[in-house]
């Protein structure tokens, strides 16, 4: 299969291509390699497929509101499979630069649904968010749960979405939108919760927590995500659908702290700060959709996947270390 990966030099996005690639596949990238975070992470990412593939993977510099190099790609690689990883992330600094969120979020995503439908490929995969849903009316979250995000970054994923299935229901393109649950493993981005938890306390500094500490989150380990989006090259039964990818656990943010601190065997205490503006109070996923359709069973629960986390982070902490302190 000729796959498409968008934002592919990106966490998620370089774990979805390594997992193509290992499989087989011919794969394609393209990334702007913005710099919202530290573009040396990307640059690990693009070298490490490079070494999986070979010749079996291209990458390409750019951004998917290009409409000429989007056509390119399609057209000189022969795409048949889109995974649509690509957006700017950040529910905080999309309540400062709305414009540019939508910019990026919705006019990238139209230019390569256009491109998807006029070369007919077998599917396109979306990357949605947990974030689309706002303020909970009940928890878990299911895909029926009223939808009002409180972001703007929220706000461009739901719009995906409703564009994913205009795309499906006027012009036949087969779409698929994955409402991904707080998302962490190794090469996660560097200004994340658990990646500062880790590394502050591996340097004898109390994790900082926004807030009361009483907000949760379904933190869910990106193996879990890899094998929702891979099971999707092979099954139509969630074409027009929505999904969530979750975990089905939760935990709150000051049980988290606690938890990297005896992982790391700190003698140490989280400290608190004003909470931060647009942040979801709390998030946690119904999955039986998504078990129902594409037999998606999380295998690793927030405790586990932490403690693999630190292990990666120990092991490769010379060069990722310095991204995360610095964000």
């Amino acid at each position: 299969m000729r796959v498409l990966v968008t934002g592919g030099a990106g966490f998620i996005g370089s774990h979805i291509t390594e997992a193509l690639l290992d499989r087989g596949h011919e794969v394609v990238v393209i990334d702007n390699l913005d710099p919202y975070y530290d573009v040396d992470i990307k640059r690990q990412n693009i070298e490490r497929c490079r070494t999986v593939g070979g010749e079996r993977f291209e990458f390409v510099e750019g951004s998917i509101t290009d409409e000429a190099l989007v056509e390119e790609v399609f057209d000189g690689f022969g795409v048949e499979f889109v995974y649509h990883e690509a957006a700017r992330a950040g529910v905080r600094t999309s309540v400062e630069q709305p414009k540019f969120y939508e910019q990026n979020n919705v006019g990238g995503l139209l230019t390569l649904l256009e491109a998807a439908a006029d070369h007919d490929v077998e599917r396109f995969v979306n990357a949605s968010s947990s974030s689309v849903y706002g303020v909970p009316v009940y928890l878990p979250y299911d895909e029926a749960h009223p939808n009002s995000p409180k972001s703007p970054y929220g706000t461009t994923k739901l719009a995906a979405e409703h564009y994913c299935d205009v795309w499906q229901s006027v012009h036949g393109l087969p779409t698929v939108s994955l409402r991904y649950f707080t998302v962490y493993g190794p090469r996660m981005r560097p200004n994340m919760a658990i990646s500062n938890f880790v590394s502050r306390c591996l340097n004898g500094q109390p994790p900082v927590i926004y807030g009361d500490g009483e907000q949760t989150r379904d933190f869910t380990y990106v193996d879990d995500i890899v094998a929702a989006n891979l099971r999707l090259l092979e099954t139509d039964a969630a074409d027009g659908e929505v999904l969530n990818i979750g975990s089905t656990d939760n935990i709150t943010i000051t049980e988290l702290a606690d938890h990297v601190i005896a992982q790391v065997d700190a003698d140490l205490e989280p400290v608190y700060e004003a909470e931060k503006e647009a942040d979801a109070r709390h998030t946690h996923a119904d999955v039986s959709k998504a078990r129902d359709r594409i037999g998606y069973s999380p295998s690793t629960d927030i405790r586990e996947g932490v403690g693999r986390f630190i292990d990666w982070y120990r092991q490769n902490r010379e060069w990722y270390e310095p991204l995360v302190v610095s964000s």
